[in-house]
Order: C-alpha cells, then sequence, then structure tokens
C-alpha cells in the first residue's frame, strides 16, 4: 500500500492492489450493510449509512468512537461509474445544499490489475491548511488501516 502526498500541496493519496475484483471493491462503497463493516479505523465503528449512489445523490456515513459519540458526515456524489469511479464531496450535505464547511473531494478508482484491484484514493482538500489538518487526525494510519478492513471484507465475500 502507499500513501503519499501528491503534487498538489492540497491532496493526498492512498494506493494499493486489493485482492478482490473492481465489482467487489465498487460494492463495498455502494452498499450501506458492507460500507457499515470495514468503513472507519477500529476502535470507530460506522453504525449508519445512507447512500444514493448517482450523481447528485446525497450520502451519510455516521462514524461512532469508543464512547459513543457520533460524527455525521454528509455529501453528494458527483461522478458515479459503476465499478470504475466515486466522487463524492462534502461541499454539499445534500441535493445541492451548500456544506457549512466544506473539506474534501474525494475520488475513488478501482481498475483491474494483476488478477485484483489497484484502488486509489485521491483525496482534494480545499486548502493546503484542510490537507494539513486531515493528514494530523491521521489520514494515512486511518485510511490504511480502513483499507485493510476492506480488504478482509473482501476476502469474505
Amino acid at each position: 500500500m502507499s500513501t503519499q502526498a501528491h503534487s498538489d500541496p492540497r491532496e493526498l493519496q492512498l494506493s494499493r492492489l486489493l485482492p478482490a475484483t473492481p465489482e467487489q471493491v465498487y460494492r463495498a462503497w455502494t452498499e450501506p450493510a458492507l460500507l457499515c463493516q470495514w468503513f472507519a479505523p477500529l476502535p470507530y465503528t460506522t453504525p449508519h449509512a445512507e447512500l444514493d449512489v448517482r450523481p447528485g445523490g446525497s450520502n451519510l456515513v455516521v462514524m461512532r468512537d469508543p464512547d459513543g459519540n457520533d460524527y455525521p458526515n454528509a455529501g453528494v456524489y458527483l461522478e458515479v461509474i459503476p465499478n470504475q469511479k466515486l466522487v463524492i464531496t462534502d461541499a454539499y450535505s445534500r441535493a445541492w445544499q451548500p456544506a457549512e464547511k466544506p473539506f474534501m473531494t474525494v475520488i475513488l478508482t478501482f481498475a483491474a490489475e494483476a488478477g485484483g484491484t489497484r484502488y486509489t484514493a485521491l483525496v482534494r482538500h480545499w486548502s493546503v491548511a484542510d490537507r494539513e489538518a486531515h493528514e494530523a487526525m491521521g489520514f494515512h494510519s486511518g485510511w490504511g488501516q480502513a483499507t485493510d478492513q476492506l480488504a478482509a471484507l473482501l476476502a469474505r465475500l
């Protein structure tokens, strides 16, 4: 797995070859029951997900910390290419309603490679300060651990 700062100082990237098909990785991102099984890095959990997977569709993913505090994350899908690509932003909370504080746009790609899937998450932040804050929150370890959990889920599908 590679995690790195991208050439743009507002971007972070994680890329990993997963032992699953692009269809399986896409399902894990687009089916609420599957997403809830891997999305938050343990000991955080994902007790709830609403996913209207279509351009302009909204999503709501709730992460819960070990003390029971919930962290709702709302966004909108900008681009959906089944089994290949998802683009999601928190610039809108739902149905083109601007978010109070936009933070990032996530570009997920799923490409067949070497009998598996090259899974890449490119995260574009609104500012360098937002990217730095995301790194300080643990982007590399958190997204890395969530990707490990994703791989474990994919092995069971």
